[in-house]
């Protein structure tokens, strides 16, 4: 192997001195680069995708909801939250809320939104890095309710931190009136999530003001459910439900949002596959470059042969050869992914519309396993492709050279 090794950089480096050689070299590392950048880039953003989309949807929601059939209140909620804590062990925490639709008006605007009542202390919903101005709600009680709501809907009500805002919440039976009950609230914080589903709609206040505003009195319309393990969530939400019973009805995170989901699987399975092409493609031009090493190698192939080397010899040098020019193109295509993933997470230079995409920029999660797959997946291919010139240079006769040049 020593000699096969010795005798193939020497090759590589005579071809240096060889104009066209050289640069058919340099196209086909180029090609292995580029198709190797492509493929762990897109297994990057597709990554970053699906983690950045869960990481928000649960944020703002929980890994299972469990709400009453036809939105009816549901009572007795603390002995309700501690059966499910002590019968279903996969449940790492529940919590109550009360939420449902309503208007919302400012000295200069009116619009419509979804207010969720939850305990502040039980929650880490809107930590401070989605906060864009003000605070969460205190858990300290003032004189006034507090709310939360999104930056978009805070720039279509022209409000700030500090303003009074009014909810609207229609009556539902049993209720004997048909006015709308309204609460005036104050603005103490403003959120950016980059979803629009959520910055749009979603308020927040205490649960205790959402009780009183939807007349609920000591009820909830709904429980925010965290797991431990998110792959078994079907069947934690199977026995949750079976615990609850009637008039619960438990929904997991990837049953809500099931056309979001279904978009990123989609977007995972296929993506790869059509970029994975570009590799094929980069690979099989070295099938062209080291034919054409062979070509210009036959003299020096036929004086290794007539020195006594075998054909296991010879097909080893081109094969180290081919495995060269892949492995430089595998590994500048690492460092070139690596690089531009690292500038677009660290600075967001590619934006996104946040009402499409459900995110500002384009997301970016770097791991290990996506450089480690796609290099062994080119290695592989390099190796399968450089068999067939090595295969042909080994089966030279070096009469045949020699005799007709």
């Amino acid at each position: 192997m020593a000699v096969s090794w010795f005798i193939a950089k020497r090759y590589l480096a005579a071809q240096r001195r060889k104009g066209f050689l050289s640069f058919i070299t340099l196209f086909a590392i180029l090609g292995v680069t580029l198709g190797t950048a492509a493929l762990i880039i897109t297994l990057t953003i597709l990554d970053g995708f699906e983690h950045e989309i869960k990481e928000k949807v649960v944020e703002f929601t929980s890994h299972i909801e469990v709400q009453g059939y036809q939105n009816l209140p549901l009572q007795k909620y603390r002995q309700m939250m501690d059966d499910v804590l002590k019968k279903v062990p996969e449940v790492a925490s529940i919590r109550p809320y009360a939420g449902r639709e309503g208007m919302i008006r400012s000295q200069s605007a009116v619009d419509g939104i979804f207010l969720k009542g939850i305990n502040p202390s039980q929650t880490s919903l809107l930590s401070q890095n989605r906060l864009v101005a003000g605070t969460f709600i205190d858990t300290v009680r003032r004189d006034i309710a507090e709310i939360v709501i999104g930056r978009k809907l805070a720039l279509r009500l022209n409000v700030e931190v500090g303003d009074k805002l009014v909810v609207f919440a229609l009556p539902r039976p049993p209720a004997q009136t048909t006015q709308p009950r309204a609460m005036q609230f104050q603005l103490c914080g403003i959120y950016e999530s980059g979803m629009s589903e959520f910055d749009d709609v979603f308020a927040y206040t205490d649960l205790s003001d959402a009780q009183r505003l939807f007349q609920l009195d000591d009820a909830v319309t709904g429980y925010d459910i965290m797991v431990r393990n998110l792959d078994q969530v079907e069947e934690t939400a199977a026995e949750v439900q079976t615990v609850l019973g009637y008039p619960h009805y438990a929904r997991t995170v990837f049953q809500t949002y099931r056309n979001l989901f279904s978009w990123v699987e989609l977007q995972k399975k296929l993506s790869p596959i059509l970029l994975s092409l570009i590799i094929v493609v980069a690979t099989v031009n070295i099938i062209g470059t080291m034919l054409m090493f062979v070509l210009e190698k036959t003299r020096a192939i036929a004086i290794l042969k007539s020195l006594g080397a075998g054909p296991a010899l010879i097909r080893r040098i081109f094969t180290i050869q081919g495995l060269l020019i892949g492995g430089v193109g595998i590994a500048s295509g690492n460092i070139l992914a690596y690089v531009l993933c690292w500038i677009q997470a660290t600075f967001r230079v590619l934006s996104l519309p946040s009402d499409i995409y459900y995110m500002s920029s384009v997301p970016i999660l770097l791991q290990v396993q996506n450089f480690v797959l796609v290099t062994v997946v080119a290695f592989v291919l390099c190796l399968l492709t450089t068999s067939l010139p090595s295969r042909a240079a080994s089966k030279l006769d070096p009469v045949t050279i020699f005799r007709f040049g």
